[in-house]
Order: structure tokens, then sequence, then C-alpha cells
């Protein structure tokens, strides 16, 4: 018995045996025993009894839970608000550039009017016959800063129309039931606005350049 457990080849086998058996220990550790290591900051023998103790310390009443449960749904109705807010913005400036953009397109067809030329035409001859030949820069000053010249332009803010920014618009029917689209018709309800209120072009344009409205 003892020549055979010294015999070289059982000793080799034994030996190779305790190799083995500790590399599979090794292995065993590295691939299964990371699992079960707790999370940083957590001691490595949390027990049973530590995890019950935890849970108990952090017990609370039902009024505690609702001064918790309060907060959360305040600022979750918070954060409905704001998000409200800013989508009520997000409408308001797309309205307010909206409009920008319809004013300054107003104001471009406005100096674009093809027909300006010749409604300054029918105003200097109707503003003869009336004897106001040298007023007729005034006439020409003012109802270019009043309407350009177009017949059809309206003030978006006060809803003044025509070239002598009737207000209401309606006014402009005494003169004539194609008012919205007659430039003599729109000139001469101006011309008679203007000999009632100012006299002449000359005194309602040094009014509008003290005020800016005439």
């Amino acid at each position: 018995m003892w020549r055979l457990l010294t015999h070289n080849v059982t000793i080799t086998l034994v030996v190779l045996g305790g190799l083995f058996a500790t590399v599979a220990l090794v292995d065993l550790d590295g691939l299964g025993g990371g699992s079960d290591k707790p999370p940083p900051g957590v001691s490595d023998d949390l027990s049973t009894n530590d995890m019950l103790a935890m849970m108990t310390s952090s017990d609370m009443d039902s009024i505690a839970a609702g001064v918790v449960a309060q907060a959360k749904k305040n600022a979750y109705e918070k954060q409905q608000r704001d998000l409200k807010a800013l989508r009520e913005k997000a409408k308001r400036d797309k309205k307010a550039r909206e409009k920008l953009r319809e004013q300054q397109e107003r104001e471009r067809l406005a100096r674009s009017n093809p027909s300006a030329g010749q409604n300054k035409k029918y105003a200097r001859k109707m503003a003869a016959l009336k004897g106001w030949d040298r007023c007729w820069d005034s006439l020409e000053t003012l109802w270019e800063h009043e309407s350009s010249w177009n017949e059809r332009a309206e003030n978006p803010s006060s809803g003044a129309y025509g070239i002598p920014q009737a207000l209401p618009p309606e006014k402009l029917a005494s003169a004539g039931a194609d008012w919205k689209t007659s430039s003599p018709t729109q000139i001469a309800w101006g011309l008679n606005y203007i000999k009632a209120r100012y006299k002449d072009p000359c005194g309602a344009w040094s009014w509008w350049s003290a005020h800016h409205w005439y």
C-alpha cells in the first residue's frame, strides 16, 4: 500500500486533481458569485433582520403619506399648468407673427398700389373744383400717410377704410353705393369731411402733423 501511495504516477494524479479543483472554485466564484454581491454602499452581510429593521424605521402614517402624495400631486399639476402656458404662449406668438405678416403684406400692397396715380389725378381735379389748388401738396401727403392712396386700404386695428380712411367705413356710403371700390366716391366723401372739420386740406394736414390722425 505504501508503495502504491508513493508511486510517482499516483502522486502526479493527486497533484493534478488538487489543481483542477482550485481552478473550478475560482471560476465558479468569478462567474456566478458576482450576481450575489450587494450594490455599492450596502453591507456585504445585510441580514433579513437588518432589512426588516430598515423598513420598520421608515414606516409612516397615513397623514405623512398624504403629505407626500399631495406634494406629488401639486408637482404634477404645476407641470401641466406650465406645459399649458407654454402651449398658449406658442399659439399667441404664432398669431402675433401671422398678424404682423398680414399687416406687412397690406402695407406692401398699399405701397405698390397700381391705381394710386389715377386716384391722385381724380383727387387733384376734385380738390381744384373746391378751390383748393394751393393745398394740393397737403392733401397728397395727408392721404399718402393714411392709405397710400389705396381705395381698398383697411386699418386692421380701427377698421378705418379707403383713401380717406373713413371710420366707421359705412360712412362712405353717403357719397355713393359703390364706396367700397370707387376711388372718386371715397375722395368726394373725404373732401367733404375735410371741409366740414378743417375747412381745407392745409388745415387737415396741419392737424395731422400735430396729432397723427385727422
